[in-house]
């Protein structure tokens, strides 16, 4: 077992999961970008740390994730990776990356283990993604599932809606759950479906399940690093509870710089740095003897 440096917190993996769902014990997630928060994540103890596509909107101010490209994931995933000694690392995979075939797909999917240091990949999508799981576990790259609510889908889905509301689509979130099983998905993601529907597919399934709009019966909880703490300017979904208004600080804050700066109250004297007593008499010296020659 890998110990971490300093704070002796044993290494979270995918096995670390499974045992945790095991011995039901709970199972906690955040998203993070870069290095700074991925860091404070991962110092609170967090057990997993995702690089989602929604760092295209909460970052890079997209209108949905499906614009995010390879090189912006990477990038993000290797300024993350940095930050985290202690969580399982996950990347999202996103739009496109893993649509067009499984060989580019798994191409991709290296990319973010091998050039990236991500722990294990997410792709969106149930049964229809089953068989590029398998491949993926085969190329020895772990997988979390990623079904219910997908963004990636937002345009066939028509919108943000809440998925499994009848009986036809519980049955094929079921199926979809299961088939991810199968494939050697390492965890599943259920988002945006109802509460009963996410405590089936949980005690069904052997592997974690990780919500996020799905109620509390999931093994674990994921929310966006952002909207616990308030940094994002729509308002939040209704599954969002925020831990921190830092929105509000930090507008305060910029405020009153500007208002310190306009009026002369920053830098003050003590915040600025002072010549030495004896360099400062020679460069006085210069500077009376300069006047007396243009005198």
């Amino acid at each position: 077992m890998s110990i971490t440096t300093g704070d002796f917190r044993s290494k979270i993996t995918a096995s670390t999961l499974l045992e945790k769902k095991q011995r039901q014990e709970t199972i906690t997630c955040l998203t993070a970008y870069d290095y700074s928060s991925a860091r404070l994540v991962d110092e609170a103890g967090i057990d997993m740390v995702l690089v989602g596509d929604s760092l295209g909107m909460v970052m890079l101010g997209y209108e949905n994730t499906l614009p995010v490209t390879m090189q912006e994931m990477l990038h993000h995933t290797r300024a993350a990776r940095r930050g985290v000694k202690h969580a399982f690392f996950i990347a999202d995979m996103p739009f496109a990356s893993y649509h067009v075939s499984q060989r580019e797909a798994l191409r991709n999917a290296a990319r973010f283990i091998k050039d990236a240091g991500a722990e294990a990949v997410k792709i969106e999508g149930g049964e229809k993604r089953a068989r590029l799981v398998e491949r993926m576990v085969e190329a020895e790259i772990p997988v979390v599932g990623h079904i219910g609510l997908t963004p990636q889908s937002v345009h066939a889905m028509g919108g943000y809606k809440v998925q499994g509301k009848t009986l036809k689509a519980i049955e094929q979130l079921m199926h979809d759950a299961l088939a991810l099983e199968r494939s050697g998905a390492c965890c599943v993601v259920l988002e945006g479906i109802p509460r009963e529907v996410a405590a089936m597919i949980t005690h069904e399934l052997e592997i974690p399940t990780i919500g996020i709009g799905a109620g509390p019966e999931c093994d674990g909880q994921v929310l966006v690093f952002h909207d616990l703490l308030g940094l994002t300017f729509a308002p939040p979904a209704k599954f969002v509870r925020r831990y921190a208004d830092l929105g509000s600080i930090i507008s305060n804050a910029v405020q009153a710089f500007k208002d310190d700066v306009k009026s002369g109250g920053y830098p003050s004297d003590a915040e600025s740095y002072h010549l030495p007593t004896e360099t400062l008499s020679s460069l006085q010296a210069i500077a009376e003897r300069k006047r007396a020659v243009q005198l």
